[in-house]
């Protein structure tokens, strides 16, 4: 292939710089702990109740993307209506908004006296300064991840498999569960898989409208940013480890599973 060798030295380069050398420093500061104090700032009350409420806004925030964002990646797919153009291109909006923008945005419209809020609170419905806003930004922040691991999938799909299904009899519901779901599982899983790691390591939309109270709604992106402020960066880097080890691991088992299938099904 011509113009290998440069194009792969500056793809490594550009890796190295970007990518391994930050991650690199990331480990060095946490080994500075030295193996004992390491696992007391990882395994401390405040950061323990911290990964409690990530993980579980993130799995929230999940769940409810799998559902949301498939039916919109189905409805952009396969159908034509006035508006379509504007929705897809608002499926990108989390994309090109800042973070930050986004919090204060969902802040404004979920707080006691916003725009939801005013009506969701005299129900007993917290959004704002409570884990349901939490759940709220970290879905909003990562729906486009399913949405556009799915819509070209959905595209592709060929409609006349399940006009034979349903010349035989089969129901809608037969068809989705045995003709259309084997197809879109892969490209759910991993667009909910994406969707997660961007949900457990999301700091901007989530700080402005959680709260930020220790134990109650303090995330695990914003203990570390503390622990920054505080000077105390092995303990920050450590904190961080944790998400990495996190985000990495989801990746790899949603690979491999997906790799796994795929050597099965070639050898069927």
């Amino acid at each position: 292939m011509p113009g290998f060798r440069l194009t792969a030295s500056v793809t490594l380069t550009y890796l190295g710089v970007i990518i391994l050398a930050p991650l690199a420093a990331l480990l060095w500061k946490a080994a500075g702990l030295g193996p004992a104090e390491l696992w007391r700032g990882i395994t401390s009350e405040r950061a323990l109740a911290s990964y409690r409420l990530t993980f579980g806004c993130a799995l929230a925030a999940t769940a409810f993307n799998a559902v949301a964002g498939s039916l919109f990646a189905w409805i952009l797919a396969r159908y034509s209506f006035p508006g379509r153009r504007l929705l897809d291109g608002l499926m990108d909006l989390p994309f090109a908004l800042p973070t930050a923008v986004a919090g204060i945005t969902l802040s404004a419209i979920f707080a006691p006296t916003g725009w939801a809020g005013q009506y969701l609170e005299p129900l007993g419905w917290k959004v704002a300064y409570a884990p349901a806003g939490i759940a709220v930004a970290m879905a909003f922040t990562s729906l486009p991840f399913v949405v556009r691991s799915l819509q070209p999938v959905i595209e592709e799909l060929d409609g006349a498999e399940e006009e034979a299904a349903f010349t035989l009899g089969a129901s809608h519901g037969q068809i989705f569960a045995r003709v259309l779901a084997p197809s879109l599982q892969p490209a759910l899983v991993s667009g909910c898989a994406m969707a997660f790691v961007r949900a457990l390591c999301e700091y901007g939309a989530v700080i402005f409208i959680a709260g930020n109270l220790p134990f109650k709604t303090e995330v695990t992106t914003l203990l570390t940013n503390i622990r920054l402020e505080e000077f105390d960066y092995p303990a920050a880097a450590a904190l961080a480890v944790v998400l990495l080890a996190s985000s990495f691991a989801t990746l790899f088992l949603v690979n491999s599973l997906q790799f796994e299938r795929r050597r099965r099904e070639s050898r069927g």
